[in-house]
This record gives C-alpha cells, sequence and structure tokens, in this order.
C-alpha cells in the first residue's frame, strides 16, 4: 500500500472507531474478552520491543518526534489491557544503548518525551496509580543527562509503594549489558575457590607467619584498590573466637540490595546470574512480543528469553499496534498454556498408573513368596 493509501486507511480506522456508537461497542467487547481471558492462564511477565516508530512516521509523513509520540499512546492502551487482564510485569525496550548512534536531534527528542512521558505515567491517579503498578527503570543510569535522572527518581519515588504490578522500563538498556553487568556483582561476591582457601586456613594454622602475611597481602589489596561499590572486610583466619570462618564482602547490587555472603567460584551457576540481573526479582518471562515484522530480538532479554518464552513477531508498526493486535495473541498463549498443562497432568497420571500397576504386582508376588516360604 502506498504511503497515501496508508494515511487514508488509518484516518479511516480512527475515524470510525471514534464513533461513539462504534467505541460503546468496542469497550464491551474487550471488557467481554478480557473477562474471558481471565478465566484461564494469564502470562504473569510480558515483554515488547516497541518498534516501528520511525518507520510509521516516514510512510506517514510526519515527524519522527511524532510517530514516538503515538508510539506512546499506543503503550498506555497495552498496558491498561495487560493489567486488566492481570499480567503482573510487563517490560518495555524504550532506549537502547545503540540509539545513541543516532542523530543527536533525535535522542535529545526521545530524552524530552522521556521526561514528558515518565512525568504523565507516574501523575497520581493516572494509568500506573490505578492499577497499582510501580516504575523500575533498569539500564545504564550513567549514560543519560541529570534533567532525566530527576524524571526517573520522581516516577520511581511517586509509584513506589504500588505493589500489585511492575513496569520495567530498559532505559537505556542492552541485554548484553546486563549481562555484564550481573558478571560484575558476582564477581564481587566471589571468593577464591574452596579447596584453595581450605588450604590457605590449613596453613595459617599450621604457620601464624602465613596468617600474618594474609592479613598484610589483604590490607594492601584494599589500600591499592580504587573505591567501588564493593568493599572487603579483614581476612580471618578459620577458628578466630566471634569471627567468620572466611572473609565476609559487602556489595550493593544494581537494586541496591546489600549481600554480604561470600561466594564460591565453583557455585556459581545459571540461577546465580538469573540472580543478578535487573529482573532477579520478576516471575520468568512468558511472553515476548515485537512489532514491525521484524524477527530478531536486538539485544533484549536475552537471557530472560528461556526455552518457555513465547515469542511472537508481529507484521505491524508498534503505533498501529492495538487491543485487536494483543488480545488474540494472548489468547493463543491461553490455549497452549492449557495444553502444556493437560499434557503435563496426563503425562504424571500415566506414571502414576504404571508405578501403581507395579507396585500392586511387586505387592502379590512378594506376598506369594512369603506365603511359599511359610
Amino acid at each position: 500500500m502506498s504511503s497515501s493509501g496508508l494515511r487514508t486507511s488509518l484516518r479511516t480506522r480512527r475515524w470510525f472507531s471514534s464513533l461513539p456508537p462504534i467505541e460503546w461497542l468496542s469497550l464491551r467487547l474487550q471488557e467481554a474478552l478480557i473477562g474471558a481471558l481471565r478465566q484461564g492462564p494469564i502470562p504473569q511477565h510480558v515483554a515488547f520491543v516497541m518498534d516501528g516508530n520511525r518507520r510509521f512516521a516516514r510512510q506517514s509523513h510526519i515527524e519522527t518526534t511524532e510517530g514516538h509520540n503515538l508510539g506512546f499512546e499506543a503503550l498506555a492502551k497495552i498496558l491498561e489491557i495487560c493489567y486488566k487482564a492481570g499480567v503482573k510485569v510487563v517490560t518495555i525496550y524504550a532506549f537502547s544503548i545503540e540509539n545513541f548512534k543516532r542523530s543527536k536531534y533525535e535522542v535529545d527528542a526521545l530524552m524530552d518525551i522521556a521526561k514528558i512521558k515518565l512525568s504523565q505515567l507516574s501523575q497520581h491517579g493516572d494509568l500506573l496509580d490505578r492499577y497499582g503498578a510501580k516504575i523500575r527503570i533498569l539500564g545504564h543510569r550513567s549514560l543519560v543527562n541529570q534533567e532525566v535522572l530527576d524524571a526517573i527518581d520522581r516516577a520511581t519515588e511517586l509509584t513506589k509503594h504500588n505493589n500489585k504490578a511492575i513496569l520495567n522500563v530498559c532505559f537505556p538498556y542492552t541485554s548484553r549489558d546486563e549481562i555484564t553487568s550481573a558478571i560484575q556483582s558476582i564477581v564481587a561476591l566471589a571468593a577464591p575457590p574452596r579447596t584453595h582457601r581450605q588450604h590457605l586456613e590449613t596453613l595459617a594454622e599450621e604457620k601464624p607467619e602465613v596468617s600474618d602475611a594474609i592479613h598484610e597481602t589483604s590490607s594492601q589489596s584494599r589500600s591499592e584498590s580504587p573505591a567501588s561499590n564493593t568493599t572487603s572486610a579483614s581476612t580471618v583466619v578459620s577458628g578466630s573466637p566471634h569471627t567468620p570462618s572466611a572473609p565476609l564482602r559487602e556489595h550493593i547490587d544494581f537494586a541496591g540490595v546489600h549481600h554480604r555472603d561470600i561466594l564460591d567460584l565453583e557455585d556459581i551457576s545459571e540461577q546465580t546470574v538469573t540472580e543478578h540481573l535487573f529482573t532477579a526479582d520478576n516471575p520468568p518471562l512468558d511472553l515476548l512480543i515485537r512489532t514491525s515484522g521484524v524477527e530478531r530480538l536486538s539485544d533484549f532479554m536475552l537471557w530472560q528469553a528461556h526455552q518457555d518464552t513465547d515469542i511472537e513477531f508481529v507484521d505491524c508498526m508498534w503505533p498501529e499496534f492495538d487491543v485487536w493486535h494483543f488480545l488474540p495473541i494472548l489468547l493463543g498463549w491461553g490455549l497452549k498454556r492449557k495444553r502444556f498443562l493437560r499434557e503435563v497432568k496426563l503425562e504424571e497420571e500415566r506414571k502414576y498408573n504404571r508405578n501403581g500397576n507395579w507396585m500392586k504386582g511387586w505387592e502379590t508376588e512378594e506376598y506369594i513368596h512369603s506365603k511359599k516360604v511359610t
């Protein structure tokens, strides 16, 4: 379709949907569908790659910033559907670290939009407050200017008491940066391997001068290392009275959580990395949706998109993505999850029946054998 035809089609659709009778019928139908969806399984964590704002603006011959504004309007409608349906966590890819490579004009415009929209979202009585959702900003704070940081802090402060749902705004973010931050947090917590530490402690018990050397080395390393969020307590020889048996390290992670547990390198696992991601306290990612027809994740939620995550690529631009695109996806997810749960239940029943029959046979044979012996 040509750009002029696209604009005409969009205008016609918006005009038609804004007619009072059509709008009333549409709302009633939405409520009925959402009510039906709530009777079955609902994804607890949904993520969106909101792609296509710029292309939509070019196709519609409007300013790029206007395309982003229309994208925000689409987001507000989708968030309302999510929270009405019972989704607990929504994660949106608002701004990639790679987007700083765009023109300064567009980057500045996006930052201005972010300030305005964060303020609108977090205002008392608005969307997030109605549904008890708090804003969390996931990303590299040091890359944005102070005005945007102030807007971020205000938004998180105003919604921090909401506890029914979460809106994760990835801004500025890439999954590689998130995983790197997680690894840095883990390294800050990691102790020498258990066998190596036990060897040092054994030597320290046998030779007091080794203990002194350990203390001296620890003091030197603390004095020489630059200041950071990670601090080390004095190394303590195992068995000392009223002291821990291993050096303690305090770490403040991205979410501001204090950790004082020491971590052995042998204990690091996939779960360890998961627990240090920005989304550590969120439910697993159930559904990831990307608009614009592009079929890639673009460095978004790479770790979280596991084997149980449904990924949907939708062939429309984000400003065009509406409830009639979204509800069928939710319905399809619910049907697949019901089918999966039914298969799991049948498999469990088959296992139970097999085990039950085997046990009955074993009991009969055991009984017959005992009778023969007597």
